[in-house]
């Protein structure tokens, strides 16, 4: 009951994996063919219903707004601290009233007060109503954030980032209608146990699909294009989450392609982000745990039969993403997942790498318990 995915992440195509060459792969990503025909699952009924083309900011929404009354910031160009410090001269009335006339941009802009968000989202589509959506975009593939807990009172935040063929459709019923593969569900699997331990934790935990994944086994997957752009989005993200807020700490989880934005992302992420984990990882962009030249710890695991482990541990000419983070010779903290079965096990329950992501969760920079 878990994740985002890499590539063919269907069971019927993993289990042809073994049979494909990952040279044969690779140079196919290379030239740009397709080696796996066909989609990677049949399509599963959207909860959101059918993409509709509703911009989250048009030139048109983004000049209305820059001419606002309020003379509110440029969401294309102002820092988190410069967004927050506007909305905090506002009034709450203020505040909501923004959200409810440019919507599109108040629930997507790094720096706006939770809250405001959630409103701004629940405004533009009604049927977020009762979700803490703190990003939401239904063009093309999709965007959207999902927390689980109270993200005022949290003391500490963990940031889950899917990989490939994650979309808005399949954010909350996985792809190809496993839900092991849902972001959301994974999400709620960990918030849930950690609270089930831990009543009083001071946790909140986030799906985040604020990037386009690739889709399918195109080239894609074998570069860091997408990787790279997701990498820019999660951290401002991340320094929304942490802005005035010093004593909060993050941790950063990424299943499969999205541990590999988190790898691109980890030179420029706040401070504050103590923990960075690899599930099932092709790679983190780099060939050792050194030159992510962060001071965050950093987990990696891949299970058994993990499909991933046949991924080469190359970084070549563009194409693949460096040393597998799961082989010793990268240097990760070993993170115990012996027990989970496949690419999308990580987050089932009673697995050995839940409960050691429960304890990263609850485990502060210093060892402290929140």
């Amino acid at each position: 009951m878990l994740a985002p995915l890499c590539p063919a992440e269907s069971p019927a195509k993993l289990d042809g994996m073994p049979h494909l060459s990952w040279k044969t792969l690779m140079a196919a990503a290379v030239a740009g063919l397709g080696v796996v025909s066909g989609s990677i699952a049949a399509p599963v009924p959207a909860l959101f219903g059918p993409l509709r083309p509703t911009p989250p900011a048009t030139y048109d929404t983004v000049a209305t707004w820059l001419r606002d009354s309020s003379a509110p910031p440029d969401p294309h160009t102002t820092a988190p601290p410069e967004v927050a410090a506007f909305f905090a001269r506002l009034t709450s009335a203020e505040a909501i009233g923004l959200a409810h006339r440019f919507p599109e941009i108040v629930g997507n802009l790094d720096g706006v007060p939770a809250a405001v968000r959630y409103r701004a989202n629940q405004t533009r589509d009604p049927r977020l109503a009762g979700r803490q959506i703190l990003a939401f975009d239904d063009r093309a593939d999709g965007r959207i954030a999902e927390v689980f807990g109270d993200l005022d009172a949290a003391e500490r935040v963990v940031v889950l980032v899917p990989g490939v063929d994650t979309s808005l459709d399949n954010f909350d019923e996985g792809l190809g209608g496993v839900r092991r593969r849902s972001p959301a569900w994974q999400a709620r699997q960990l918030f849930a146990w950690v609270h089930v331990e831990r009543p009083s934790a001071r946790v909140a935990v986030v799906a985040w699909l604020g990037y386009d994944p690739p889709e399918g086994f195109g080239s894609d997957v074998m570069r860091e294009e997408r990787a790279a752009a997701g990498a820019g989005s999660l951290s401002r993200f991340v320094d929304g989450l942490v802005l005035g807020r010093p004593a909060r700490s993050v941790a950063v989880v990424g299943h499969s392609y999205g541990s590999t934005v988190a790898g691109l992302a980890a030179p420029v992420l706040s401070g504050q982000v103590s923990d960075l984990v690899a599930l099932g990882s092709p790679g983190l962009g780099v060939g050792e745990r050194s030159e992510l030249h962060s001071d965050a710890r950093v987990w990696a695991c891949a299970a058994p039969d993990d499909w991933i482990r046949s991924v080469p541990g190359v970084r070549l000419l563009g194409v693949g993403h460096g040393r597998l983070p799961s082989d010793p010779e990268f240097g990760a903290l070993p993170l115990p997942c012996d027990d989970v079965e496949g690419h999308d096990g990580y987050f089932a329950d009673g697995t050995s790498s839940l409960r050691a992501l429960r304890a990263i969760a609850v485990t502060g920079p210093n060892g402290d318990l929140r």
